[in-house]
């Protein structure tokens, strides 16, 4: 499995909720339009909790993350070469313009280790 993750802000004078009825109502579906069969694609919505040690609360410098899962990474590879097709491209980016603050999206690749608590 072949993971990536993007960290997302929405743009400014969009409340949280706006943006995640925008999300999963409108741009949720170019992305499963364009993507391709079988992958896994999931957003996890980041909402701030106070610190349970100091009690302080801030805002979040993102308020989602965006998961796609692979089955390798030629997979992920292809799906990104069909994203960045002209037409295709061009439709994300504009409806980004609608949703996201464009400056701040980080894209990444995730290695994951996992252990069991005693």
């Amino acid at each position: 499995m072949f993971k990536t993750v993007c960290l997302l802000k929405r743009r400014d004078g969009m409340s949280f909720e706006e943006f995640m009825d925008y999300y999963e109502n409108h741009h949720r579906k170019i992305g499963e339009k364009v993507l391709p069969k079988g992958v896994q694609y999931t957003r996890r919505y980041l909402r701030p909790v106070p610190n349970p040690v100091t009690g302080e609360s801030s805002e979040l410098e993102f308020d989602v993350l965006t998961e796609m899962w692979f089955d390798n990474q030629q997979a992920f590879e292809d799906a990104m070469a069909a994203l960045g097709e002209p037409e295709i491209a061009a439709e994300i980016a504009e409806d980004e313009e609608q949703l996201f603050d464009r400056s701040k999206i980080r894209f990444c690749t995730i290695e994951e280790h996992a252990s069991v608590p005693n």
